[in-house]
């Protein structure tokens, strides 16, 4: 049954994609996570944050968080509070320059930048013998976008990805949109602040000169995210980027969440096709829930999407228990 008719229904005051995805980002707090972090150096020269949250687990989760994320989040502190609760131990990375210290390089991490994941995974192999990726936002696309494109390793039994733009130039162009401009204005705040510190290290690469002209992730992917990372221009990372585009791929047991009313996303990013074809894809959309929103107001105070990953997860595991791997 790979689309899934879903059994979350918001209450009816956040019935709305902005609400949704606003709250959680606002006034959300887990408490109880407490993580440990380890710095693991890449092959380039760089540097990783990872953040441990463990309970003696034979058993990992790796968690991704989104654009301009870290793994302070509410959304990944609560995943990883979850998967604690549910006997699993949590890595919650942080990509280059995502954990309060700007990275060694001038490159950053973009939507496709799955060779850092990769490195993490490996890394994580050295202690666990099985493993679930879950990735929010840019991170689903993450997610989605390794386990196509390679052949993953065995110890990887399934993968979740919440409010994926598995087609990011879809997405691009509907955030340009006014209704986004909230959103927009702050992603572009956001990664200015960084380039700016960056600058400072890296006078001669980078140029901030019209930075504040700047109104989209099109003008900002040109000018930056493309140059920096060896793409032509935005269209160029888009495309080989775009998760959408290996997902007929994938051959572990995947997830995609994601609701219709998500101000972020376009019909694009629904892979309903891909589903239909991949008896591996299981597409759940939901009609409410915003971008990685899913609230829930039951006692635990945990968030449908975190109560779905634990318990799409653990039924994949039963699976691959039950045949004997």
């Amino acid at each position: 049954m790979p689309l899934i008719h879903s059994s979350y229904y918001a209450p009816t005051w956040l019935r709305n994609g902005h609400i949704q995805s606003i709250l959680p980002s606002l006034f959300r707090r887990v408490h109880g996570v407490n993580y440990v972090r380890e710095r693991v150096d890449t092959p380039d020269g760089d540097f990783l944050d990872l953040d441990w949250s463990c309970v003696n687990s034979r058993r990992v989760v790796i968690i991704c968080h989104g654009l301009e994320g870290s793994s302070d989040r509410p959304y990944m502190r609560g995943m990883a509070m979850a998967f604690n609760h549910a006997g699993w131990d949590a890595l919650a990375w942080n990509y280059r320059g995502c954990s309060g210290e700007p990275n060694r390089l001038v490159r950053s991490y973009h939507s496709g930048e799955t060779g850092d994941l990769n490195y993490v995974v490996q890394h994580a192999l050295k202690k666990y013998h099985r493993m679930a990726l879950i990735g929010f936002s840019l991170g689903g696309n993450l997610v989605l976008k390794y386990t196509g494109e390679r052949r993953v390793p065995t110890a990887i039994g399934s993968v979740v990805a919440v409010s994926a733009p598995c087609d990011l130039r879809a997405s691009a162009v509907r955030m340009e949109g006014w209704e986004d401009r909230i959103y927009m204005r702050r992603f572009l705040r956001m990664l200015g602040e960084k380039l700016t510190e960056k600058q400072k290290y890296f006078p001669n690469a980078i140029d901030l000169r019209g930075y504040n002209r700047i109104r989209t992730f099109r003008e900002f992917d040109d000018r930056f995210t493309a140059p920096m990372h060896g793409f032509r221009d935005a269209e160029d990372y888009w495309e080989r980027c775009s998760s959408k585009s290996y997902l007929s791929s994938i051959s572990v047991s995947t997830l995609i969440l994601s609701a219709e009313d998500d101000p972020f996303l376009t019909p694009e990013c629904f892979p309903t096709d891909v589903a239909i074809e991949n008896e591996r894809i299981h597409l759940e959309l939901t009609t409410h829930g915003g971008h990685v929103g899913f609230i829930e107001t039951k006692d635990d105070g945990q968030y449908y999407s975190e109560r779905r990953a634990v318990e799409f997860i653990n039924e994949a595991e039963r699976s691959v228990a039950g045949d004997g791997l």
